[in-house]
């Protein structure tokens, strides 16, 4: 007895002991951080002086909108993300440079952006625009991805490393199909879907793509990449033919080959160029270039505006699915009550949704667009399009005054499915378990995963989806001031590039998040505004301490996975989709 209340006593004082410590440490660890921030915080408004370049560095990721985490220069893993300057600030930066006596030009660094093909437009349009006030733009590379010469092509001098490489290939998507693995697992995916096109669902009971998907796919990529040559041709002043030419015979093999192709002015290592800048600016070659950051320069001659009217931007990014949603995922309580609010303020005369999702749940769609249409109708609503706005991101769309895209937005899929998974015979054939059910009525269990659904269960929710697609083609029918057998037959599921869309009046206008702002402003009839962007973003505390264990999981994946993680997550998601699904295949991955 003696040696059980020693142990247990023991144990006790060992339990608090390690509580205390932890205790400390969370202290010691919140106190750092605060430390930081408020150094962070305390700093002084930047101001560039005379003969600054601004220094532009797109190798990581380009959000929406720019994470402006105190805490994100701390190195805490899967628990917070780095603070990063978004695309509203990169196009701001370039606006305000363009103007700036102090900004002399701008030296591009760019490699391998991770960034959407139409959040790539607007950063070019944002450059080319630069160029109009006859600053230089010099860019720089090891090595240029597609993407990043999509972007370099604009500079006035575009410059490669003598040791470096380019890729000119064309585009590329490779989709990964999981029939054969269920097979092996004896798992049974039981599909309901409306849309021949709708192929969100085509991995989980084909082995390769449908020839409708096979030839939406190859409509949309090549109106993807046809556009980047577009770009590049006139940037470069190469023809189309002879671009293509390059990418089918791979005829970029070595630095030499970009020089001789004319894809690039010169072959420099990058103190070369760096001399280069200080000669175009009259700097002697010892003298210390002035590079500004656009982390920096995003402080820099912030002027408050006056006025008390108010342009509200909402940005609507990720998947969209009920409840409150963060920054990655469209909760529809949380878009909602930015809407909400947008509305119901007496200073914000006009509302831009900013909408970058694949899609997600039917009803919180359904559920988003209810406030849209009361906002539609109290103000000027218009939608800007980012990289994806298809599916159920169509679905929140679709009631503007105005939508905006860009030629290479990928837009429509308006179609509609449903996934029930079989895991009866996975249970029995590979595990040994066997389920046995109670139900008070004939159907009670209807739509579980532990057995096959009957006909008459299958034609059930079969109806179901019918009845959400011809609801969803109503609305679009409704937004779009057209006929819903008009709506039908350019839906299906079928997926639109911007450039597409425009014709087919799913899309107003091409163009930018800017230009949406600028149409609401005058539709609201206002010249002198603030914007005021929605929903707000979490406080710091909030992003250190509130993360799920699903959010750190899912980081920690996608920091150790890269680009593949998508597929692990298209896998994964079948298992916890709810309800009928307006959702896009967009697990995909173009390069």
């Amino acid at each position: 007895m003696k040696q059980f209340f020693g142990a247990f006593f023991g144990s006790c004082l060992g339990i608090l002991v390690t509580g205390v410590i932890m205790i400390i440490i969370v202290i010691a660890s919140i106190t750092s951080v605060f430390t930081e921030a408020i150094k962070m915080n305390t700093k002084q408004g930047y101001k560039p002086t005379e003969n600054s370049v601004l220094r532009i560095d797109l190798d990581g990721e380009i959000k929406e909108r720019s994470v402006k985490n105190p805490f994100g220069n701390l190195d805490l893993g899967p628990f917070m993300e780095k603070a990063s300057v978004g695309l509203n600030d990169i196009i701001d930066n370039l606006k305000k440079a363009k103007d700036d006596k102090n900004i002399k030009g701008i030296y591009l660094e760019i490699s391998d952006p991770s960034a959407g093909f139409a959040t790539l437009e607007e950063v070019r349009n944002a450059l080319v625009d630069f160029k109009t006030s006859g600053k230089f733009i010099y860019a720089y590379s090891e090595l240029y991805s597609q993407k990043a010469y999509y972007l370099a092509c604009t500079a006035d001098k575009v410059y490669l490393n003598p040791q470096g490489g380019m890729e000119i290939k064309g585009l590329s998507t490779q989709l990964m199909f999981f029939k054969k693995m269920l097979e092996k697992l004896d798992m049974e995916v039981q599909i309901f879907r409306h849309g021949k096109f709708k192929s969100a669902i085509e991995p989980f009971m084909l082995d390769k793509m449908s020839d409708a998907n096979r030839t939406q796919v190859e409509k949309y990529l090549g109106s993807l990449w046809g556009h980047i040559v577009e770009g590049i041709s006139k940037s470069r002043n190469i023809t189309a033919k002879d671009i293509n030419d390059m990418a089918d015979e791979l005829s970029i093999r070595s630095p030499e080959d970009a020089l001789a192709h004319k894809l690039v002015d010169e072959l420099k290592y990058e103190d070369e160029v760096y001399s280069l800048i200080r000669k175009h600016i009259n700097l002697g070659e010892s003298d210390k270039i002035h590079f500004v950051s656009l982390d920096d320069y995003s402080d820099a001659y912030s002027k408050s505006k006056m006025s008390k009217d108010r342009i509200a931007v909402i940005y609507a990014v990720g998947e969209i699915e009920s409840g409150d949603g963060n920054d990655q995922k469209i909760g529809s309580d949380r878009i909602v009550k930015a809407i909400r609010d947008a509305r119901l303020d007496k200073n914000v005369k006009a509302i831009v949704l900013r909408v970058n999702s694949p899609g997600g749940s039917a009803l919180a769609s359904d559920v988003i667009w209810r406030e849209t249409v009361l906002a539609q109708k109290t103000k000027p609503f218009i939608v800007s399009m980012g990289d994806v706005a298809a599916s159920g991101g169509y679905y929140i769309s679709c009631a503007a005054d105005r939508i905006f895209a860009q030629p290479n937005t990928i837009t429509g899929s308006i179609g509609v499915f449903g996934m029930i998974p079989n895991a009866q015979k996975t249970l029995s054939e590979k595990l040994g378990i066997t389920i046995d059910t109670v139900n008070t009525n004939k159907h009670s269990d209807v739509g579980t995963i532990l057995r096959r659904a009957t006909t008459e269960e299958y034609e059930y929710i079969q109806q179901s989806v019918e009845h959400i697609y011809d609801v969803f083609i109503s609305k679009v029918a409704l937004g779009r001031k057209t006929s819903k057998n008009s709506v039908d037959s350019i839906g299906q599921g079928r997926v639109w590039s911007g450039a597409d869309a425009i014709k087919i009046n799913l899309v107003d206008e091409l163009g930018g998040i800017n230009d949406a702002i600028h149409y609401a402003a005058k539709q609201a009839k206002i010249t002198d505004y603030k914007i005021m962007e929605l929903p707000k973003q979490r406080d710091p505390l909030q992003e250190l301490l509130g993360h799920t264990e699903e959010e750190m999981e899912a980081r920690a994946m996608k920091a150790s996975l890269g680009d593949q993680y998508l597929y692990m997550k298209q896998l994964k998601n079948v298992l916890k989709l709810k309800g009928v699904q307006a959702r896009l295949p967009y697990e995909m991955i173009i390069q």
